[in-house]
């Protein structure tokens, strides 16, 4: 670790700078189709909003759900990069099997499996970044990597564009491209050095659930109460096509939305190193009541699209921040599972989320969505202020 300092800034480690790179890359192939998934469920296969809420809403659950299985199974074998490994390959097939698909529920098996890629590495390569950095200087650690997975959320809808436009590459071809890219993600997870951890983690779960402290658990009931009103960011696309922008500069203000997140992730990360995770947060969640009731109130594309990107504060913030204070809690031996409950729950409640907020794009209105949204954020802004500030040293 000493020669790693000699040569990178503070916070930042060779192993941070190849996970940024392979969080980068899977998010430019994840991304080239995320835009596109809505409009290609809704306009080629004709789904309704239902459909796309309840594809969204399983995707993001499986995900994150299986963050917390993989994260517990890390620490039981203490293996980070070999899981990652196997979530990175497996998440990049998953994105040719939505290309071919003749309809949603094709679609929805190749997200399924793309999702359980994204969601079998994320834990384990979230432990490997704690654990190559010092404790103080972890914000800024998860700060570098959401740099690379917003920056990768940005390029990779642009290429998209590029490809589409410019190149007349027909929609399904661009599923089928998007592997590239994640295999390229694949070979930087190689090149990482893993640190051994001198102490066997305990291998059952339910021990593992009990040695979680109280201040855990208040952070984890606040976030599930934020994520019940978090549905999928396909209602934001699908709001900014439905108010007359075109499929181009819709895909564009999503990339401006992902450029304005990755900008944020690593000062957002390291305000938190400096002035408190939680006071950030609040600060995330007052940005998306903000976004959430501009979109329920304006039929604006210029309003939209200012709107859209302001998100991305929120966006940057939360992925970085939020991880980065779950992992706070507890000891080393125990950080990807925690970082992995935390993300269970996110998934699970995203998928409440992204269901509810189907039904109310279909059998509401538009705007009941975002409503819906902003009320939580309001709840849970209150309910952060209830968990502790300090992060625990004594374990951390």
């Amino acid at each position: 670790m000493a020669s790693m300092r000699t040569r990178y800034p503070a916070g930042i480690s060779r192993n941070t700078v190849l996970l940024a790179f392979a969080s980068l890359f899977a998010d430019i192939s994840s991304e080239m189709l995320y835009p596109i998934l809505p409009i290609f469920l809704t306009q080629v296969l004709h789904a309704s909003g239902s459909v796309v809420g309840v594809v969204e809403g399983i995707a993001e659950a499986t995900q994150n759900v299986v963050q917390g299985f993989s994260g517990w199974l890390s620490d039981k074998l203490q293996k980070r990069k070999a899981l990652a490994l196997v979530g990175y390959f497996v998440s990049a097939l998953g994105k040719p099997l939505m290309g071919i698909a003749a309809a949603w529920p094709g679609v929805l098996g190749g997200r399924f499996l793309d999702r359980f890629g994204a969601g079998f590495r994320s834990a384990p390569r979230d432990a490997l970044i704690a654990s190559s950095v010092s404790d103080e200087y972890r914000g800024r650690a998860f700060g570098l990597e959401g740099i690379g997975d917003n920056l990768g959320a940005c390029l990779g809808p642009l290429l998209a564009v590029l490809l589409f436009l410019s190149f007349h590459v027909e929609i399904r071809r661009i599923f089928l491209l998007a592997i590239v890219p994640g295999l390229l993600a694949f070979l930087m997870i190689l090149s990482v050095h893993e640190r051994p951890v001198p102490v066997a983690a305990k291998s059952k779960i339910d021990v593992r659930l009990r040695e979680f402290p109280v201040g855990y658990w208040k952070y984890l009931s606040v976030i599930a109460i934020f994520e019940i009103g978090n549905s999928s960011n396909s209602f934001l696309i699908l709001q900014t096509k439905s108010v007359g922008a075109s499929f181009a500069v819709t895909i564009l203000i999503y990339a401006g939305f992902n450029l304005m997140a990755a900008l944020i992730s690593y000062p957002a990360g390291s305000l938190s190193d400096r002035f408190g995770r939680r006071n950030i947060l609040v600060a995330s969640f007052v940005i998306f009541f903000v976004a959430y009731l501009g979109f329920a109130r304006t039929r604006s594309v210029v309003t939209i699209a200012f709107l859209f990107v302001f998100y991305g504060l929120f966006q940057g913030t939360f992925r970085s921040v939020g991880k980065a204070l779950a992992s706070d809690f507890v000891p080393e031996l125990l950080r990807a599972s925690a970082v992995g409950w935390y993300s269970a729950v996110v998934g699970l409640l995203e998928l409440v989320a992204s269901v509810v907020a189907g039904l109310l794009w279909d059998h509401l209105s538009h705007a009941a969505v975002f409503y819906y949204g902003a009320i939580f954020a309001i709840v849970g802004s209150v309910g952060l202020l209830f968990v502790p500030a300090e992060r625990n040293r004594s374990t951390a």
